[in-house]
């Protein structure tokens, strides 16, 4: 079954052209069935390019699915067109008294600062909330997985001698079986680029957490709440071929220290990339849409 996305969205044309099932929301009406609905909370600067990314792996199941993308309305992107937001996105007191099947909150480049200094801090713990009341699943992710854990459970952030910046192994427990990581290799690979980290001890100290995996380069990767409505990945499994790339080039651009991104070019120019991460991202967001969203949400709300 296709994503369901209006057919002027940047996402539509780009996933088309890859041979990915989308169908227009027009068609879709037409659908006599019930489809998940997932909500994304995109707070990256780079808005087009990371809904894109998210659709694409939201699209790799046999289920239909309808996105809203949601933006914070306490900080006006500098980053996206103004027009692009009106058309395609919501506020949150546009969908606060709505339900959603599941939703994804994104990381974003605040990381440095203090919580409470961010300048939407207010309106995202309300979308805490209303994800704690109103979703079955939520995906916190990056600086979004720090915030929630910060949020709920007291977990501080910590900031990193340098950027954590590559593509690195993790070691997921083959003794718990969870079926979010059904299929996905002993050993799989999640690109991060972050300047803060969470202490893995802090979260284990955490009766109502589960440590699904861990790196020896990275501390926590994958975590959940025992009743599954909270996951908590530290990395991008979501991000494109050339994402690393382009923050790297950007980074040195600017004048900033920055080594190349560990395990990700292939050569000493610093051009050509190996993906080894993109297998274990789609198994990731099928089983979760499955497993942890459609076998679990209400046919009717």
């Amino acid at each position: 079954m296709p994503i369901v996305l209006p057919k002027d969205i940047p996402a539509y044309s780009a996933l088309l052209q890859e041979n990915i099932f989308v169908m227009n929301d027009e068609r879709a009406f037409t659908q006599d069935i019930r489809p998940l609905e997932i909500a994304i909370l995109n707070l990256m600067p780079t808005k087009v390019e990371t809904e894109t990314q998210f659709m694409r792996l939201l699209s790799n199941s046999p289920l239909q699915v309808n996105i809203t993308l949601i933006y914070t309305e306490s900080y006006k992107s500098k980053n996206t067109a103004a027009a692009h937001l009106e058309r395609f996105y919501k506020k949150f007191e546009d969908i606060k008294n709505k339900h959603f099947d599941g939703m994804i909150i994104t990381g974003a480049p605040v990381e440095t600062m203090p919580f409470e200094e961010v300048a939407y801090w207010q309106e995202l713990t309300k979308i805490f909330d209303f994800a704690d009341r109103n979703v079955t699943s939520t995906i916190y992710i990056c600086w979004g997985a720090q915030a929630a854990l910060y949020y709920h459970y007291g977990i501080p952030k910590y900031l990193l001698p340098t950027k954590l910046f590559g593509v690195f192994p993790h070691k997921k427990f083959i003794d718990q079986h969870d079926p979010l990581l059904k299929g996905i290799d002993d050993v799989f690979y999640i690109p991060h680029s972050r300047h803060t980290t969470v202490r893995l001890e802090d979260v284990r100290k955490v009766q109502d957490l589960v440590v699904l995996s861990e790196s020896e380069y990275t501390g926590l990767s994958i975590a959940k709440s025992r009743d599954n409505k909270k996951i908590f990945l530290t990395g991008h499994m979501e991000y494109d071929r050339d994402t690393l790339k382009k923050e790297y080039e950007r980074d040195v651009s600017k004048g900033l220290p920055i080594q190349p991104p560990y395990n990700y070019f292939t050569d000493d120019t610093y051009t050509d990339v190996r993906v080894t991460w993109t297998s274990a991202a789609n198994l990731f967001y099928t089983n979760w849409l499955n497993y942890y969203v459609y076998q679990v949400t209400p046919f009717k709300f």
